[in-house]
């Protein structure tokens, strides 16, 4: 099983800031990135899109390393020398968390260069009394293999919690990737008109409850071959 950290900043824009002054500072950073020789790091920004009043944030920065070492080593290297880009962020932006989970993967996405833009999204899942990892992994192998053969293109992923929280009311974050709007448009006629929700139901059911799924657009800020 490979396990995939990454780490979520949530964030908001500080007064007469707004998604420009970002991309400055993104720029800036890809170049600190370049320089620094930072090939095994990926990461993206995603804006809020089917959302709640509990979301009080305006962007998240996600970031992912080949592994927890490579993760580890980008992030001793900006601490050591960011070269002024934390007081660039911080004029721009406010963080009030920082998170890391452990990502496992149950469906992979459509082989290629991640697209410049697509759709994540997030439901918060707690496991059922008597559920186990592995019942919920065998059934999620399952439920893939179902969407596999409906011609569904989207990418699952489970993300643990690991560091950063504290009082979780989940056990893990059920992740969904989209190339665009349409295509998760098309699942969503897969579960509804397409009778979808009745396997999931079957093979989850008893397992797993989740609530209602949140939605980003997510932009690629860098590309890196993940898996």
């Amino acid at each position: 099983m490979l396990v995939i950290p990454v780490e979520l900043f949530t964030c908001t824009y500080n007064d007469r800031q707004d998604p420009d002054d970002l991309d400055d500072v993104i720029d800036k950073w890809n170049a600190w990135a370049d320089r620094n020789g930072t090939d095994d790091y990926a990461a993206w920004t995603l804006t809020p899109y089917y959302f709640g009043p509990d979301q009080e944030f305006d962007m998240i920065w996600l970031g992912a390393g080949k592994n927890a070492v490579a993760l580890g080593e980008v992030q001793d290297a900006y601490l050591a020398d960011e070269s002024g880009l934390a007081g660039d962020f911080e004029e721009v932006i406010s963080c009030n968390a920082h998170n890391n989970f452990a990502s496992v993967n149950y469906k992979a996405p459509p082989e290629g260069e991640t697209p410049a833009n697509s759709v994540l999204t997030f439901s918060d899942c707690t496991y059922k009394e008597g559920a186990s990892f592995s019942a919920v992994s065998g059934a999620m192998a399952e439920w893939s293999q179902y969407l596999s053969d409906q011609g569904s293109t989207t990418g699952i992923w489970h993300w643990y919690p690991v560091y950063g929280g504290g009082g979780e009311e989940f056990d893990f974050k059920w992740l969904q990737a989209y190339e665009n709007l349409a295509d998760l448009g098309a699942d969503y006629d897969r579960y509804g008109t397409g009778g979808g929700f009745a396997t999931r139901g079957r093979l989850l059911g008893h397992l797993i409850d989740c609530d209602s799924s949140r939605a980003y657009l997510a932009e690629s800020r860098r590309y890196v071959q993940l898996r």
